[in-house]
């Protein structure tokens, strides 16, 4: 077993290079990938409005980092932080939920979908698909004969800001 020493980064610069901090310690780098882990983090609009918290929850997120249950720049953020460590990150979209995707927009004739007649713009909904499997929606659109819904994520296109703090590493 090899274990290799770095010094320990500060910050990134604009071109997303590690600013290391000049010190004579040296600390371990350690990777929390495959490992089940618990955050709490707070997430936030660039115009500063929150989405999400877990400390309103009170409660720690848990996921297994790496394992593709996390946007991937969360998980990144995530994979080499030590416990007790917070650490602030900034996401493009592609580094979080994309970019909207044209092809998640549908219009349908509200004649060929009963029950969409009592639906509003803005009202979030599920479809079923022919395998049972339900997508969530939102309405975009409602005409007096057609009605549509957008599937892509409502955080699509958005550049995102956490703030995330790794309170504990299982394995």
């Amino acid at each position: 077993f090899l274990t290799i020493y770095f010094p320990r980064p500060v910050r990134y610069n604009k071109n997303r290079l590690i600013i290391f901090e000049k010190t004579d310690r040296m600390e371990p780098i350690m990777s929390n990938e495959n490992k089940k882990v618990k955050v709490h983090y707070e997430g936030t609009l660039n115009d500063g409005t929150k989405f999400d918290s877990s400390y309103d929850r009170g409660e720690p997120l848990e996921f297994v980092v790496g394992a593709g249950m996390m946007i991937k720049g969360f998980d990144d953020a995530v994979r080499d932080m030590a416990v007790g460590e917070v650490k602030n990150i900034h996401l493009m979209p592609e580094e979080a939920y994309g970019q909207p995707n044209p092809q998640n927009i549908l219009t349908v004739e509200i004649a060929k979908m009963p029950g969409s007649e009592n639906l509003e713009v803005g009202q979030r909904v599920a479809l079923g698909t022919p395998n049972g499997q339900q997508i969530p929606v939102r309405v975009t659109e409602k005409t007096e004969s057609t009605i549509t819904f957008d599937a892509n994520h409502e955080m699509a296109g958005k550049e995102l800001n956490f703030k995330i703090e790794l309170v504990e590493v299982e394995g």
